[in-house]
C-alpha cells in the first residue's frame, strides 16, 4: 500500500505537466502508466514526428517534448509506476481513495488525477485459441531486454516498423540476439523507414531473417509449451513454424477499459468535467486532456496544460483550505524558485 497526496494516472505530455503543475502547489504524486516508459500518444504515435503547436517551442518531436516534460518534473522527484492499468477505484469512510492496478499494486490516495488521453494503449492480441496462456513465459507484445529472447529461435509477428526494427534487433549481435529470427507478416509489403527496410533487406539477403507471407491459424505444443505457430499461406498452403520465443508487432489501440466502471458521469465516452476547476462527477477525481469534455472542449496538448493547472488549483484548494490561496508567479515566488530548486530555501 502506497500513500500520496495524488495519484496521475496517465504520463503523456499532459500527465506530466499535471505532476509539475502539483509540484508548484507542493502536492506530492504517484504517477501509474499502462506503458512501459512515459509520453503516450506522443512516444507511441509521433515519437519522431514534428510538433508545431507547442507554445514557444516552434518545432519538437514527440520524443523532445516527453523529455523536455520529464526534465521540468524532475525537481518534484514523482514515483513512476510504469506497465500497470489502473482497474479499481473505490471511495474511502475517511474520504481517500483506494486505488488498485493490474499487478496488484495499491493506493490510498487523496486526489485522483485521469489523464488518460483516448485510453490506455494496449496492444493489438493475436486471437488464437490457447494463446493466452503463453503471455509472459513465450508470449510477447513489446521486445524488452529483461526477455528471454537471447539464442531463441523467435517469429516475430507484423508487417509495421515495431515489427520490422524488433526483428533487425534480435538478428544483430548483441544481449537480445536470437538463434533465428523469423518475421511473419500476411504479404510481402511491410510499413517501415527507408533505412530499416534497406536494414531488413540486407539481413534477409544475409540469411539472417527470414521472411514468411502469411497468417496465424493455430498453435501446437510440446510438454506445455508453445513449440511453434500453424499458419495459412497466401497460396493457401498451411505451414507450421518451430519457436521458442513468439513476439506479436500488431500495433496497439486506445482503450478507455475500466474508467467506465468507476461511475464517473460519461459522454460520447469521455468523462465530463467542470472546466473551471476540472473535477469530475466525484470530489477528489479531476480529469485533464483528451478523456474529458465540457462545452468548447478541444483536444489539443495545449488545452490539456491548461487544464492541469486548474486542476492543480483545484486540488490544492480541496487539500490544504486553509491554505492562503494567492496567485504566485515563479518569475518572482521565493517559495516557488525553492520548489523548482532553483533558489536555496
Amino acid at each position: 500500500m502506497i500513500e500520496t497526496e495524488a495519484l496521475v494516472i496517465g504520463a503523456g505530455p499532459v500527465g506530466l505537466f499535471q505532476v509539475f503543475q502539483l509540484g508548484l502547489q507542493g502536492i506530492s504524486t504517484q504517477v501509474v502508466e499502462v506503458l512501459d516508459e512515459p509520453g503516450g500518444q506522443c512516444i507511441e504515435l509521433y515519437a519522431d514526428k514534428p510538433i508545431y503547436d507547442i507554445p514557444g517551442v516552434p518545432r519538437c518531436t514527440g520524443r523532445e517534448l516527453t523529455q523536455q516534460l520529464l526534465r521540468q518534473i524532475a525537481p518534484f522527484s514523482p514515483q513512476f509506476h510504469f506497465g500497470q492499468q489502473v482497474d479499481t477505484l473505490a471511495r474511502q469512510p475517511d474520504g481517500r481513495w483506494l486505488v488498485g492496478t493490474s499487478t496488484q499494486q495499491q493506493f490510498l490516495t487523496r486526489s485522483v488525477f485521469i489523464a488518460a488521453g483516448v485510453g490506455a494503449f494496449v496492444p493489438k492480441e493475436l486471437k488464437v485459441d490457447g494463446l493466452s496462456r503463453f503471455l509472459g513465459s513465450q508470449l510477447f507484445y513489446r521486445l524488452k531486454p529483461a526477455v528471454p529472447f537471447a539464442s531463441k529461435r523467435v517469429v516475430v509477428v507484423g508487417g509495421e516498423e515495431a515489427a520490422v526494427a524488433s526483428a533487425i534487433t534480435l538478428a544483430q549481435a548483441g544481449p537480445l540476439q536470437a538463434q533465428s529470427v523469423t518475421l511473419l507478416h500476411r504479404r510481402d509489403v511491410l510499413q517501415a523507414s527507408a533505412e530499416e527496410l534497406n536494414q531488413l533487406a540486407a539481413r534477409r539477403a544475409a540469411g539472417q531473417i527470414r521472411f514468411q507471407a502469411g497468417q496465424v491459424t493455430g498453435i501446437t505444443t510440446e510438454a506445455e509449451r508453445l513449440s511453434g505457430v500453424v499458419i495459412s499461406t497466401p497460396e493457401d498452403q498451411t505451414l507450421t513454424l518451430p519457436l521458442d520465443t513468439l513476439l506479436v508487432c500488431q500495433g496497439i489501440s486506445p482503450k478507455l477499459g475500466p474508467i467506465t466502471q468507476w461511475g464517473l458521469v460519461m459522454e460520447r465516452k469521455q468523462l465530463c468535467v467542470d472546466p473551471a476547476t476540472l473535477t469530475t462527477s466525484e470530489t477528489g477525481i479531476f480529469a485533464v486532456g483528451d478523456v474529458v469534455t465540457y462545452p468548447g472542449k478541444k483536444k489539443l496538448i495545449l488545452c490539456g496544460f491548461h487544464e492541469a493547472t486548474l486542476a492543480a488549483f483545484a486540488a490544492a484548494a480541496l487539500l490544504r483550505p486553509e491554505q492562503s490561496a494567492v496567485l504566485q508567479y515563479t518569475t518572482s515566488s521565493a517559495l516557488l524558485q525553492q520548489r523548482l530548486g532553483v533558489c536555496a530555501p
